[in-house]
């Protein structure tokens, strides 16, 4: 394993066309240098835009753990959600609740895990390989 991939840097958005209606997720994983490591474009079936954030996120973390990576910087463009992993907000839809549950689980895997909000147009490529995969629903 590559020493580079300790320092993994994620992108991740999700997106549904209606709220539920068809979801996709995106993700991009950067290394320490810079470098695209992976990227993950898969179609959810009927979900809500929050939910599919969330399973965003957990794609990509599964990812990042499969790359023995050690400590992650998560940027997410939903407000919510990094509100909810950050402990700001409480996590009161029954339906987020185990998604939410989920990251927690996962992010015992690493040393190192922050979540931080970016706006929407700094999170193009994420949201592009969301949009794929709506589109191909595949």
């Amino acid at each position: 394993m590559s020493s580079t991939n300790k320092n993994i840097t994620i992108f991740s958005d999700g997106g549904a066309r209606g709220n539920p209606g068809p979801a996709g997720v995106g993700a991009v994983l950067y290394n320490e240098k810079k470098e695209k490591v992976a990227e993950v474009s898969k179609y959810l079936g009927v979900a809500t835009n929050n939910q599919a954030e969330y399973k965003a996120l957990i794609f990509a973390l599964e990812k990042a753990n499969a790359l023995g990576a050690e400590r992650i910087e998560a940027f997410l463009d939903s407000e919510l959600v990094v509100k909810q992993l950050n402990r700001e907000y409480k996590v009161k839809n029954k339906d987020l609740a185990p998604l939410f549950l989920e990251v927690y689980n996962l992010s015992q895997k690493f040393k190192e895990i922050k979540f931080v909000h970016i706006p929407r147009e700094k999170n193009v490529e994420a949201d592009r390989l969301a949009n794929l995969a709506m589109d191909r629903r595949a």
